[in-house]
């Protein structure tokens, strides 16, 4: 019994030394996609915070943006996180599928100022914006 804690306590700790080191190396980028990339989950939870307080922000963007921050957090996923590459690959469709049905009834304003990082990314993610008549 006490050998299945240890194997469970290392295999643990080797993960968060893993997730640990990437977010080191992630910093450590040069400025460019990639580096935009390495932040674009962090980012995408940053900002669904702080829309969620904001009064012009719809009920049902709320509920979506609810939901994205509670896929990327949830453990449980559709493509298992310790595959190399592709492991975040459901979290970053569900969040972006996610921010952009969001976003069509939020102010766009109102957005940019939420996105902690710079909003290139965010402007190409969610592309040009509706023309009112």
């Amino acid at each position: 019994m006490t050998s299945w804690i240890v194997i469970v306590a290392v295999i643990v700790g080797l993960y968060a030394l893993s997730c640990l080191l990437m977010v080191v190396l992630a910093h450590r980028l040069p400025p460019g996609l990639l580096k935009d990339l390495a932040g674009f989950l962090p980012s995408c939870v940053t900002a669904a915070r702080r829309l969620r307080q904001h009064p012009d922000v719809p009920r049902r963007a709320r509920v979506a943006l609810l939901v994205a921050v509670l896929w990327v957090l949830s453990p449980i996923d559709l493509i298992p996180e310790f595959l190399p590459i592709i492991g975040p690959l459901d979290d970053v469709v569900a969040v972006v599928l996610l921010l952009r049905y969001a976003a069509r009834s939020i102010p766009r304003p109102v957005l940019l100022e939420a996105w902690p990082t710079d909003p290139r990314l965010l402007e190409r993610l969610l592309g040009k914006p509706a023309v009112s008549p």
